[in-house]
């Protein structure tokens, strides 16, 4: 029943899997006890699927069971111990709750450095899910310090190519932005690209990503042009692979129309930016933030382009949206 369980999960259809994983844990507990591992395991799929569906405090409350029974019964340092810390420093973070995710996962680095050592695949992880912690704390110097150990460690242990590896470079470049280097940002930016083009194919997410990524540092920079020409490429791939209504493409329209209008082609940022308010109305309703956030950009486009009536049109439903919030 725990396969057939996270069968329906793998499949998406994770309202299915949790209907399964409370009877699993319930037979168990009365089988076997609360403290039984089989419980302890189900107890934390479980766990899992609430996550999965969005229940995060739920998914916490289980894993914190979970934690304290394993700590009982198996010690802090056992391995299903460190583990069960990690998914709970995970939901913190779904809960943005930082401060208490970098508590457990400061916890969970220092356990896995001790069983493990520094350079095993299980370590890194942790150590860039902290200093992704420390990013979103606004310590980046501390994740800075962190990743560059990160990206060297999977280097030394899986070559410069692997999907680990960029993914620690790009978390690198994007923590060089955070911290006004721009210059490094790109430096690590262009070898991300050129090796996810060659690796993925000029079409994939990732390589679209780091594409989207690469332009803004470019727009940092002050070279709007190579800005435009990577944002024009990731626009037409996006609505390639994922058609003109896409949230992922109307957020590249949303690039390209800043371009534009930081380019002087005020025109041309104004049609990108009806398009995206269109079709983000059509999404999701004129009280979504993304929408409202349409509205003021267009907003600006009608003031700079001298159209003072659609300009206070859209400034008015603004406030009459933000009122009713």
């Amino acid at each position: 029943m725990g396969n057939l369980a996270r069968s329906h999960s793998e499949l998406g259809d994770s309202e299915k899997a949790k209907e399964l994983e409370v009877v699993v844990l319930e037979k168990r507990t009365k089988l076997l006890g609360e403290d039984h591992p089989d419980t302890l395991m189900a107890m934390g799929n479980l766990a899992i699927t609430h996550s999965e569906l969005g229940d995060l405090e739920k998914a916490k409350e289980l894993e914190v069971v979970v934690l304290e029974k394993r700590i009982k019964l198996l010690g802090e340092d056992h391995p299903a111990t460190v583990l069960a810390m990690g998914n709970l420093a995970r939901t913190h973070s779904k809960l943005r709750d930082f401060e208490k995710a970098k508590e457990v996962e400061v916890t969970v680095l220092e356990k896995r450095i001790k069983l493990l050592g520094e350079d095993h695949p299980q370590t890194l992880m942790p150590m860039r899910n902290l200093a992704s912690t420390h990013s979103e704390l606004r310590d980046f110097e501390k994740a800075k310090k962190l990743k560059v150990m990160g990206l060297k460690k999977w280097i030394a242990l899986l070559g410069q190519d692997h999907p680990d590896t960029l993914i620690a470079m790009g978390d690198l470049a994007t923590t060089h932005s955070k911290l006004g280097d721009f210059e490094k940002a790109k430096e690590l930016e262009v070898a991300v690209l050129e090796k996810r083009t060659k690796l993925l194919g000029e079409d994939h997410p990732d390589t679209l990503l780091t594409m989207g990524n690469l332009a803004t540092t470019h727009s940092e920079l002050g070279d709007f042009e190579k800005a435009k020409e990577l944002e024009v490429a990731v626009l037409e791939k996006r609505i390639k692979l994922l058609g003109e209504d896409h949230p992922q493409t109307l957020m590249a329209m949303g690039n390209l129309a800043i371009t534009h209008s930081t380019l002087g082609d005020f025109e041309k940022a104004k049609e990108l930016e009806v398009t995206v308010l269109e079709k983000r109305r059509q999404l999701w309703g004129d009280q979504h933030p993304d929408t409202v956030g349409a509205m003021q950009n267009l907003a600006i486009m009608y003031r700079v382009l001298d159209k003072l009536t659609e300009a206070e049109e859209l400034e008015q439903l603004v406030k009459q949206i933000q009122m009713s919030l």
